[in-house]
């Protein structure tokens, strides 16, 4: 099932394209998700399992350090066994990074920061220029050249950016411009005004993420802050959350984010829930919880909804692929707001789980074929009930559009 976005952001900011192997990033491509294996690259079986959790949980692209001859060894191994593209991040040592594109990694991370010396940038350059091979310029606001730092007074979203033109100049040296930048800091506000500024400066790719920032759920709200931010202007191509987790977590969050944005075709579970208030007649938290737990394993391509009550769920989650309104001990099991079923309170994770693979395995129509014949007459009487029972205008509202007549007419409304 694909679900079409009824939102809008801003207009992509163009870039030209880049390709990570088979993965094209820039030039109105989706945009990607990466992440960052943690262990040893050199252990090549233990990095190979967990770049194959990243890809299933949504990472496009990832990265492994080589830092060292044996985690060179290891890429050798990892590459032509992996899912998706395997990145090399490079940080000190040119030498490592030849290596790497020895070993068939389908793409370099370089600091500038770091690696400084021009005759070492350009060699690596032209070695990626021959064999194909793309190059991300990371720049990090931790790890500014001093030089910049001085001369701009800090890292700054100019400092960062210069950063990244300086490395560029270099490559143009030997002709290389198959290139991605990003520009990175762990205060959000300077990494949204450093990425801003280099949308306006550069047009290759932009990589986007708020680097160091630190355990969810702190960490995730500003990942989640600057990411989402620069991508709903329309500026972003590729993107990582740097989580201190299991780097899993990154890919689930960034995937998440580009569904929630409309930026990629929903492939997991979205599960929506009310809040809660007193009209609620089951404890809305554990069952959205233990819908999202037995439906989440399972990763349907939905949008499931968990309402606390049937007096307005099934209206205000209408247009939710599936969800289920809970009323006098009951659950009403409705798609796209129309009520196909009424199931005991005890059966509604169990009747959503089982409907949940019915509508995506048949469809739509299909499912509201199949809808049990009464369903809706049987709901409406549970919703009667309940609005007889809690007063015919739950939230007051036809009391308040009386008093705001008479306050702007100075008449009662009519008996």
């Amino acid at each position: 099932m694909q679900v079409t976005s009824t939102g809008s952001l801003s207009r992509r900011r163009p870039t030209r394209q880049i390709r990570v192997g088979d993965v094209a990033v820039g030039g109105g491509a989706p945009v990607s998700v990466q992440s960052m294996t943690t262990t040893k690259t050199a252990d090549a079986e233990a990095t190979l399992s967990q770049i194959y959790a990243l890809a299933a949980a949504g990472a496009d692209l990832v990265r492994c350090t080589c830092n060292e001859e044996a985690a060179a060894e290891g890429l050798a191994r990892i590459v032509p066994r992996s899912p998706v593209p395997i990145i090399a991040d490079i940080h000190f040592h040119y030498e490592m990074a030849l290596a790497a594109l020895e070993a068939g990694v389908q793409g370099l991370r370089l600091n500038p920061g770091n690696l400084r010396k021009v005759h070492e940038i350009r060699l690596v350059a032209g070695e990626a220029k021959d064999r194909g091979v793309p190059i991300r310029i990371g720049v990090n606001a931790g790890s500014l050249h001093p030089d910049l730092y001085k001369r701009f007074g800090g890292a700054t979203p100019e400092a960062l950016v210069e950063s990244a033109r300086m490395e560029l100049a270099i490559f143009a040296d030997v002709g290389f411009d198959d290139v991605k930048i990003s520009v990175k800091a762990s205060s959000v506000p300077l990494m949204i005004d450093a990425y801003r500024l280099a949308s306006e400066t550069f047009d290759h790719p932009l990589h986007l993420g708020v680097t160091e920032a630190g355990p969810p759920p702190a960490g995730l709200l500003k990942g989640t802050a600057g990411i989402g931010t620069l991508l709903a202007e329309g500026i972003g191509d590729t993107i990582r959350y740097s989580l201190t987790a299991d780097p899993v977590e990154e890919a689930r969050a960034g995937r998440q984010l580009l569904e929630v944005l409309g930026l990629r075709e929903r492939k997991g579970l979205d599960l929506i829930a009310c809040p809660s208030c007193g009209r609620a007649e089951i404890d809305v938290i554990a069952v959205a919880r233990a819908a999202q737990e037995a439906l989440g394993e399972r990763n349907l391509p939905i949008q499931v909804a968990v309402m606390g009550c049937v007096v307005n769920g099934p209206g205000e989650a209408r247009e939710a692929d599936l969800g289920i309104a809970a009323g006098r001990k009951r659950g009403h099991l409705f798609i796209k707001g129309k009520i196909v079923r009424v199931v005991p309170e005890d059966e509604m994770v169990e009747a959503l789980v089982a409907e949940a693979e019915k509508l995506v395995a048949e469809g739509v129509e299909a499912r509201l074929a199949a809808a049990d014949s009464g369903a809706e007459a049987e709901a409406e009487a549970d919703r009667l009930a309940l609005v007889e029972a809690k007063g015919p205008d739950a939230n007051a509202s036809e009391a308040r559009v009386a008093l705001i007549r008479k306050r702007y007419t100075g008449e009662d409304p009519p008996a």
